[in-house]
């Protein structure tokens, strides 16, 4: 294939784009305006502290991000998040949070919540084998809840909310780690956004936070720095060493979006074209590809789906790793084939992977 590498289908680390892994790949020798390896910048130069600006304000600019909202770009992951959200907003507090159980990142951050106050699970997906989400109709939303919190896509089981939930007068938090600028976001009806790199943002190391100012009014005082947003709204994200490497990955990643896609509506339309590719095979292959999700809830950006038996399937992974199509094994807790679309995948790989497919099916039936 005319390609970099193979076509990377994974989870996480997701695809790049070509044109940032390029300017990536000279930034390492040298950034131009410093003349040193990025790799070797302070994070206390100027040019640094200009890079962290510049990604705030083009995240701004792609969201509409009104001037309420903090970005912060901190460590740890969406795992940090899992417990330094309800470190900040339930500890102390007697009325239990809202937490929707989606899925297994759900349920990883509903397990944190727990260590720190009462928790009400609105809505789990577990019995019926996080197959599908629920509908407004069978979320009863608490008025007194500290806060809602949910995943709105869930990248093992290829689930994605398609709306916001909740209620205007409680506070959403809402981990996008999988979805974050996939699309265009309604960000000022959240409280608080936590993405992790390492899908559609960049490579891991760095977790972009978006919060709103008035979350933190009545915060507990006796958290330590590190794990204390105001700390880091403070230094402006470099309350300790930051990853520098990544945070100026990310930047490229919001100039890619900005100045060769054309913003989030753009990439949007990329993304449903992906998407509807995997899917049409799916639909159109008399049961020999069969999709996981409920197809009113099906991902945008995780395609997860199952093969006929497991020697078949086996089979399809083997021939496709050959074929230079990497990452496409299902997550280890529910095996099958899982195929993610971020925004680093191009429309032309989604292709080569539907034409795969379509060869790899007639070849077993006929």
């Amino acid at each position: 294939m005319n390609q970099l590498n193979n076509l990377n289908f994974s989870g996480g680390p997701g695809a790049l784009p070509e044109s940032v892994l390029l300017k990536v790949q000279q930034s390492i020798l040298e950034v131009p305006e410093v003349g040193l390896s990025v790799l070797g910048i302070s994070h206390r130069s100027d040019w640094f502290a200009a890079v962290v600006a510049e990604l705030e304000g083009n995240i701004r600019k792609l969201l509409g991000l009104p001037d309420n909202y903090h970005v912060l770009f901190l460590q740890g992951g969406a795992t940090q998040q899992f417990s330094m959200i309800p470190m900040t907003l339930l500890r102390g507090k007697t009325t239990p949070a809202d937490y929707l159980h989606t899925g297994y990142w759900s349920g990883k951050a509903l397990a944190e919540a727990e260590r720190e106050g009462p928790v009400r699970v609105i809505w789990s997906g577990e019995s019926g084998g996080f197959k599908d989400l629920p509908g407004d109709d069978e979320l009863a939303y608490s008025p007194d809840a500290p806060y809602l919190h949910y995943i709105s896509n869930e990248t093992v089981e290829g689930l994605q909310f398609h709306r916001v939930l909740g209620r205007d007068d409680v506070p959403r938090v809402c981990d996008m780690s999988s979805d974050f600028l996939s699309q265009p976001c309604t960000a000022e009806r959240y409280s608080l956004i936590y993405a992790h790199a390492q899908k559609n943002i960049g490579p891991a190391g760095v977790t972009v936070v978006l919060v709103r100012d008035e979350l933190l009014e009545d915060a507990p005082t006796d958290l330590p720095g590190f794990l204390d947003y105001r700390s880091h709204i403070k230094a402006h994200s470099i309350f300790n060493t930051p990853p520098v490497f990544a945070i100026y990955v990310v930047l490229l990643i919001t100039r890619w979006l900005l100045d060769e896609i054309g913003g989030l509506t753009r990439m949007a339309e990329i993304n449903r074209r992906k998407a509807d590719l995997l899917y049409s095979q799916l639909d159109n292959s008399d049961g020999f590809y069969r999709g996981r999700a409920k197809t009113k809830d099906r991902s945008l950006m995780n395609v997860t789906f199952n093969l006929a038996d497991t020697d078949t399937e086996k089979r399809f992974l083997a021939e496709a790793q050959a074929a230079g199509f990497s990452g496409l094994a299902g997550h280890r807790s529910t095996g099958g084939v899982r195929a993610s679309l971020y925004n680093g995948l191009t429309l032309a790989a989604a292709e080569q992977l539907v034409g795969f497919m379509e060869d790899f099916r007639r070849k077993q039936t006929r």
